[in-house]
């Protein structure tokens, strides 16, 4: 992969050498469990659970990433795509609603060849964090059934000091308008499934507030009041985060009341809300090898 430009980040680097780029990956996938994952919004997890498969790796830098053992530690094992075919089946098999690719984003050239071979039996899921290329997300149309990009930040001094991406919000809301174009609005089927669409996450940071509210105004702006939005409160402080203010502490009852009556003010008409209670580390998977060895 001669002069990477899969991600924002450009960074042009040779991965098919012993280079690596801001990702920390080289050209061949490398995941770190896949399994069964009852964790996600209720139209993936479903009843019999998300067929998710952990890609090592990542373009952004999250103080406070729970997945931080396989995003910036670079833990996992490399598979052929034949391998990963194998593993897409056995999810299938073991009664997964969709394949969920959880952060796939510096992997995407060699997915679109995997998918355009697999012709996978379930919806696939592109799940993402949303800091994409749309000339990468146009080479994948046709391929993945549902979005599911986080919306982090507006502001680009806060995601520069979050995440190491000044751009965050010039890319992310780009390629959260490409996703609409090729997939429009959420649809179930009778079971409440999803089967197509967009569903954007939004992770409310505590002391951040501003940004839900800027971010909840420029969905409804650009796109509609159908959009599905995930208005998460599981933050949890975790690795750098625990020694950074305002992010070292879990989010207020407060504040997460702000944020929902910015949704219901603004008229959407689908979406998801958590409890208190999911603001918790044991809801982090672990990372294991688990369904990869």
């Amino acid at each position: 992969m001669a002069g990477c430009r899969v991600c924002p980040r450009s960074c042009g680097v040779d991965r098919a050498t012993d280079k690596r780029g801001f990702c920390s990956c080289g050209e061949n996938i490398r995941i770190a469990r896949a399994a069964l994952h009852f964790w996600e919004e209720p139209c993936i997890s479903g009843t019999n659970g998300s067929g998710a498969v952990f890609f090592s790796g990542c373009p952004l830098k999250c103080v406070f990433c729970q997945n931080e053992k396989i995003s910036r530690g670079g833990f996992g094992r490399e598979v052929t795509p034949l391998e990963l075919m194998r593993i897409f089946d056995s999810l299938i098999e073991q009664g997964a609603h969709n394949i969920n690719l959880v952060t796939p984003t510096h992997f995407a050239p060699q997915l679109k060849k995997i998918l355009k071979e697999y012709k996978s039996t379930v919806p696939i899921v592109y799940n993402t964090s949303g800091y994409e290329s749309v000339e990468t997300l146009k080479s994948l149309e046709g391929l993945i059934d549902i979005y599911l990009p986080d919306l982090k930040y507006y502001d680009s001094t806060v995601s520069e000091k979050y995440s190491a991406a000044p751009d965050y919000f010039e890319y992310a809301s780009k390629a959260v308008l490409e996703m609409s174009r090729q997939v429009s609005n959420l649809q179930t089927d009778g079971n409440g499934i999803a089967q197509r669409g967009l569903i954007i996450r939004h992770l409310i940071l505590p002391g951040n507030v501003s940004q839900t509210l800027k971010l909840l105004n420029w969905i409804s702006d650009n796109l509609s009041l159908q959009t599905t939005v995930s208005l998460m409160r599981q933050y949890t402080p975790y690795g750098k985060a625990k020694n950074i203010r305002p992010i070292d502490r879990p989010l207020s009852v407060r504040e997460y009341k702000i944020a929902l009556k910015a949704f219901t003010d603004l008229g959407f008409e689908c979406g998801y809300v958590q409890r208190e209670r999911c603001a918790q580390e044991k809801y982090i998977p672990e990372f294991n090898l688990k369904g990869v060895l």
